[in-house]
């Protein structure tokens, strides 16, 4: 299940990202979608998730600043990053479980005060 994240760039504190993830080899629609995001030297942690009927759960970090969406028609997953501080730097990834986890290979966000 290929999965391409895209979208991740330099941003200011206080700033908006908006990351995209195309998926594909798989029915989308009925998958759960996720991101993760892994910091320097911290590990990898979710960021948020959302189900196929568009249920979504949040980390508690990102609450009130992130929203994660869908567009099964073209087979999207967005992460909407508002607020942005230097905390939220790290590498983001997109995921799915399809039979077995998938990874997306990563966007870097970098984020300066």
């Amino acid at each position: 299940v290929p999965l391409q994240a895209y979208g991740g760039g330099l941003v200011r504190s206080g700033g908006s990202l908006r990351l995209s993830c195309k998926a594909s080899g798989m029915v989308f629609s009925r998958a759960a979608m996720a991101w993760y995001r892994q910091g320097p030297g911290k590990q990898r942690e979710l960021v948020a998730n959302i189900t196929s009927s568009g249920t979504a759960n949040f980390a508690d970090s990102v609450k009130g600043r992130f929203t994660i969406s869908r567009d099964n028609t073209r087979r999207l997953v967005h992460l909407q990053m508002n607020s942005l501080s230097p905390e939220d730097t790290a590498v983001y990834y997109c995921n799915t479980y399809w039979g077995r986890t998938f990874w997306g290979q990563g966007t870097l966000v970098t984020v300066s005060s």
